[in-house]
């Protein structure tokens, strides 16, 4: 039972991670880039309206805070096991992440909804620029090579588990 229960956790663990890679991932490669083409208005109003959609409980719950919590799980449930560092490194990059995204970014997406959370923002152009948008563009680059390398440390605990169990 306990190894059903410490596999779960980590193979939990590895999709909810997975998924979080997914979402910055894509803020990188597609989300930023389309917005940073656009006018002052639309950039303002259109991340307003991203970020304000992205806090869900799809989101929250199965990537943001999933991996958080199932990779803590998987750690606690390994404490004994040769997956263990793999499975602890993950959680620090993980957590590292979590620092970033909460001292640079939301910070940064609060503030910007605040100036549009009434429709149209007073001025576009200075609500971009208090934005930051190049520095939350540079930490989330970062927040991907966090969250990818910890993907990749859990999925390398999985193999070890897996050796471990067979």
């Amino acid at each position: 039972m306990n190894e059903t229960l410490q596999l779960t956790a980590l193979v939990a663990a590895t999709i909810t991670m997975g998924l979080s890679a997914g979402v910055f991932l894509l803020y990188a490669h597609t989300i930023m880039p389309g917005l940073k083409t656009t006018d002052d208005r639309t950039f303002v109003v259109a991340f307003g309206a991203i970020d304000r959609a992205i806090i869900n409980p799809v989101f929250m719950v199965s990537a943001f805070f999933g991996a958080l919590v199932f990779t803590t799980a998987a750690a606690l449930l390994q404490l004994d096991e040769e997956a263990f560092g793999w499975i602890a490194a993950a959680l620090v990059l993980y957590a590292a992440l979590v620092g970033i995204t909460v001292r640079v970014h939301l910070p940064r997406n609060d503030a910007l909804k605040a100036d549009v959370a009434e429709g149209e923002p007073d001025d576009p152009a200075a609500t971009r620029s208090a934005f930051g948008e190049a520095t939350w563009v540079r930490w989330n680059w970062v927040r991907v090579a966090l969250n990818l390398s910890a993907f990749g440390l859990l999925c390398w605990a999985l193999v070890v588990a897996g050796d471990a169990a067979g």
